[in-house]
């Protein structure tokens, strides 16, 4: 299997390769189902609105919340995650890989210590993880594991940009100081944009993130913003 072979079909789902590496046994990457491990993991998810578009048109996508639509529905999942995990299983089952997700836990996989080896990714002073090109705008959705040594270009490791921004514009952006740069106060987050003076935030997406300088011309647009923001509320106890 090579490398651009695998972009081809990803690219097609909707999704992006998000880089990849080869792991040893201290990175928490599952054993094969022959008991064997994983010689290259690629970590797939989207960095433009192709896999919006692509979600938003699937079945998924318009089935109003059903979670048993598809046999590999899972009623504790929601309709992006069962995408998700519908279209990386069959990517998997075309490329002679095995599937691994982020989400529908335990175990729960370090999706980010994979994506700090796979591609040029820094932690940002929100908690996520800043992209060199994409800043906040992009996001993990599953990553192929496969028994082959598939050959990948050379890591580029670069500088975080939040190390050359200047005065940290993401912390002082949230209405309601709940980024402070050592953690992260999701109820006050929850409660503001459950309220009427939360609006801004919960069909725009979070202030916070729209401040940061990075990729600012691949922010999700209002439909999907609105679809994140409603999905972590109704993730709320």
């Amino acid at each position: 299997m090579e490398l651009e072979a695998v972009r081809h079909a990803v690219a097609a789902s909707g999704l992006s390769l998000r880089g990849g590496f080869h792991p040893s046994a201290e990175d928490g990457v599952p054993l094969l189902k022959t008991g064997a491990p994983a010689r290259t993991l690629l970590l797939l998810g989207n960095v433009d609105d192709g896999m919006w578009q692509a979600f938003r048109a699937s079945p998924e996508g318009r089935d109003g919340g059903s979670s048993h639509a598809h046999p590999l529905s899972d009623p504790d999942l929601g309709p992006l995650d069962r995408w998700s995990r519908r279209v990386i299983t069959g990517l998997a089952e075309d490329l002679g890989a095995e599937p691994v997700f982020p989400f529908g836990g335990p175990p729960y996989f370090p999706f980010q210590a994979w994506a700090r080896k796979s591609e040029p990714v820094w932690p940002s002073p929100l908690g996520l993880l800043v992209q060199r090109d994409y800043g906040l705008w992009h996001a993990y959705r599953g990553a192929l594991c496969f028994a082959a040594r598939i050959a990948l270009p050379p890591r580029d490791d670069g500088v975080s940009p939040c190390l050359s921004c200047s005065g940290q514009p993401c912390l002082s952006a949230c209405p309601v100081s709940a980024f402070s740069g050592q953690g992260y106060d999701v109820a006050a987050c929850a409660a503001h944009i459950a309220g009427p003076e939360g609006r801004d935030c919960m069909e725009l997406g979070c202030r916070a993130r729209r401040a940061c300088p990075v990729g600012s011309d691949v922010r999700y647009q209002p439909e999907q913003a609105a679809f994140h923001m409603r999905a972590f509320l109704s993730a709320r106890p």
